[in-house]
């Protein structure tokens, strides 16, 4: 297990924190490894994925700007905004070769739109869902989403809390679990919103026909199942890998398997058959969906 280090260096709204780990004999064998959070979250929830993965290869991951103690941007980005935010992140870090993206919800479309916006620096993407949106589903989401106002009572927090819970709790993961994680959604204060809306307003439905890179895409049995289905065939060399058992909280609970399939299809060699034909789910993947019922929103 490869030691994580913590960091900052200078981007283009100020500092930006980044944990990272890699091999001490690192020569450059496999890609570096940039994996890109949801938002409001932060660089922790790849904390144990990065030491693992850190024992072949560069592996990092970025506070997106205005997310855990990254520096915010002026004003609300776009997702283009912070797929350029990442690039230079990685340029100051010194990393100037090709990379692999690994993005979570939000991070899924700073992913794709990376591989858009710089094809040459990145070379395969694998993503936690793929939403594809109407707009329907957009108004629905942005009335959700709107950001809860500041009561003195502290009730905003606990209605966030529960929101959390509903999403994050699952067999196997207890409550201490979903507590760690949970201060991490609140950081960014109203900035929180911003990642929500980029989100909301991104056309990843348009976007994915035009991405060339090798791409797979995990349907964790989510908030955003139903949605990540609706991306299937939509770029050319994309796989949809249906791993239902897994959802919020696999990278801790399922470190070691999360590592194995992301190396699966990340070390296969180029051309035919397409690298992510040969990646198979773990047997801690393919549990049940929970919970059973579908949807995006808790009760409230």
């Amino acid at each position: 297990m490869a030691l994580v280090r913590r960091a900052y260096v200078d981007g283009p709204c100020g500092q930006m924190h980044v944990r990272q780990a890699k091999p001490q004999d690192d020569q450059g064998k496999h890609a570096p490894l940039l994996c890109i959070h949801m938002s409001p979250m932060s660089s922790r929830t790849f904390q144990a994925l990065l030491g693992d993965l850190g024992d072949d290869r560069h592996a990092i991951a970025f506070d997106t700007p205005g997310f855990g103690q990254s520096d915010p941007p002026d004003a609300p980005p776009s997702i283009a905004d912070y797929a350029r935010f990442l690039d230079a992140g990685l340029t100051a870090l010194g990393v100037t070769t090709p990379v692999d993206v690994f993005g979570y919800h939000t991070g899924a479309m700073i992913g794709v739109e990376m591989a858009l916006l710089s094809p040459t620096r990145v070379r395969r993407l694998v993503t936690v869902s793929a939403p594809v949106f109407t707009d329907e589903d957009r108004r629905q989401f942005e009335t959700y989403y709107h950001g809860l106002s500041v009561t003195a009572d502290g009730s905003h927090v606990l209605a966030r809390w529960k929101s959390f819970l509903y999403h994050h709790l699952r067999p196997g993961v207890t409550l201490e679990h979903v507590a760690e994680a949970f201060p991490e959604a609140l950081i960014a204060g109203r900035k929180g919103e911003w990642g929500h809306s980029a989100a909301f307003a991104y056309d990843l439905g348009g976007r994915m026909p035009l991405v060339q890179q090798p791409f797979l895409i995990l349907n964790t049995g989510d908030d955003l199942d139903l949605y990540t289905r609706r991306a299937e065939g939509l770029a050319p060399s994309s796989r949809i890998l249906e791993v239902p058992g897994w959802g919020h909280g696999f990278l801790d609970q399922h470190t070691a398997d999360a590592a194995g399939l992301l190396r699966a299809f990340l070390n296969a060699g180029d051309g035919m058959p397409a690298p992510n034909d040969g990646v198979k789910p773990p047997a801690s993947a393919l549990g049940p969906r929970y919970p059973e019922r579908p949807g995006a929103f808790a009760p409230r």
